[in-house]
């Protein structure tokens, strides 16, 4: 069938790349000028299965009471004027409880192994680069009472088909030697051997390419501006092309993986999707031959901060803030990246030349993304993934894939629509 993809983003190109390979006729609509241009550009770089723990968990209340009125606080609520933020933060603090908290978790974990071994496959298949590592990654913790915590979470996920080792503060600098600078601070932390990482963004861009070869279409410049019902299907997306000039696209099916912008067009024909705006913010470094970033993709868990080394830089990205749609960058919050980032590397890179970026993430409550069928027979989500897209990209284009065919995937997920 001829399926239209709206979003060309990490999420939106591996959909289309399994739905050609699957058959399909598949064109991809972007606003942007290419593929992975807004929040796939500069995340954190980590394929993190081992990090499935959502953030919404007991512990998340206190804290961001704590974090309230901390402009560099890693989770930053700005309360607005705004039914959809509100409605969010209701959900979310009812996603806190101990048993949602498990079966999210559960959900995450069984996605993430899934889409681990569906980029292992994609990778060997095309023979993509995107300066990945498997190296693992590194889960380190330097408040004593917070390691103890993640003991029990750690036997949670192992429970769950998880690979994690618990590491002493020594192993943790044997495993990435350039901890050795806040060694005497460290309480330990966990290690996930088959984790990975790598760019997003060069990943996107690559496969992107390569799915054009395979004949998916590309019309970037395109703006959707909404979608056209009747009848209980979706009969056509109107688009805004760089001239202002409006056209219908028809197609048999719809697929939405625009991500936080998913809802705004979803409410308009009377779907609710809980995906909210989750503000992210990163800091690329220049390496340089002389420096000492590790080589280990690193998660800071007190700082909630996510390391990777990229090629020749080093990409230090984490903190989500609530605050609509605004994509500008906040020098605290990047400042206080730089700060944590240099405090436990001294010298991870080059100082003057450090790149600042924001995006939005796409965040559901419970941290578990939409994927599935709609109350629209021809219209399909693969959207909300909040932290998790660059990890969970492969697994849920390849689940859409076969749901879209007519099949059900073959690992445990709700999916949306499932009536099993």
């Amino acid at each position: 069938m001829n399926v239209v993809v709206l979003g060309a983003g990490v999420v939106g190109v591996t959909s289309a790349w399994y739905l050609r390979q699957a058959g399909h006729e598949v064109t991809v609509l972007d606003r942007q000028a290419g593929a992975g241009l807004e929040t796939s550009f500069a995340n954190g770089g980590q394929i993190s299965v081992s990090h499935a723990e959502p953030w919404a968990n007991p512990s998340a209340p206190l804290q961001v009471f704590k974090w309230m009125f901390k402009e560099d606080a890693p989770l930053l609520f700005r309360p607005r004027l705004d039914l959809q933020q509100i409605r969010w933060g209701f959900n979310f603090f009812r996603e806190c409880t101990v048993a949602r908290t498990r079966a999210n978790t559960e959900q995450l974990v069984h996605l993430g192994l899934y889409s681990r071994e569906c980029l292992r496959e994609l990778r060997a298949a095309t023979h993509l680069q995107y300066d990945h590592l498997e190296k693992g990654i590194l889960h380190y913790f330097t408040d004593a009472a917070e390691f103890e915590r993640a003991l029990s979470a750690a036997q949670a996920m192992r429970e769950h088909g998880l690979e994690l080792e618990l590491k002493s503060a020594d192993e943790c600098v044997q495993i990435e030697p350039a901890l050795k600078h806040i060694r005497s601070r460290l309480a330990g932390g966990t290690y996930t051997a088959r984790d990975e990482s790598g760019d997003a963004y060069k990943f996107t861009s690559n496969l992107a390419q390569i799915a054009a070869n395979a004949g998916v279409r590309f019309q970037f410049g395109a703006t959707v501006r909404g979608l056209v019902t009747g009848s209980g299907a979706v009969a056509g997306v109107v688009l805004a092309g760089a001239d202002g000039k409006e056209q219908t696209l028809r197609a048999d099916a719809y697929l939405m993986c625009l991500g936080s912008y998913s809802p705004l067009l979803l409410d308009a024909i009377g779907i609710r999707i809980a995906v909210y705006p989750l503000k992210g913010y990163s800091i690329t470094i220049p390496i340089g031959a002389q420096h000492e970033a590790p080589f280990v993709s690193l998660t800071d868990h007190d700082h909630k901060m996510a390391m990777s080394r990229l090629g020749d830089r080093f990409r230090v990205a984490g903190t989500a803030e609530l605050n609509g749609y605004d994509t500008s960058i906040n020098r605290v919050r990047c400042a206080a990246l730089v700060r944590r980032a240099f405090e436990v590397f001294p010298n991870a890179g080059e100082r003057s030349q450090i790149e600042f970026w924001a995006g939005l993430r796409p965040g559901t409550p419970g941290n578990v993304p939409y994927l599935g069928r709609t109350r629209y027979d021809n219209l399909y989500l693969n959207t909300g993934h909040g932290t998790l897209g660059w990890t969970n990209a492969c697994g849920s284009g390849q689940a859409i894939a076969e749901i879209m065919s007519g099949r059900r995937p073959q690992f445990g997920f709700r999916f949306c629509g499932d009536a099993q």
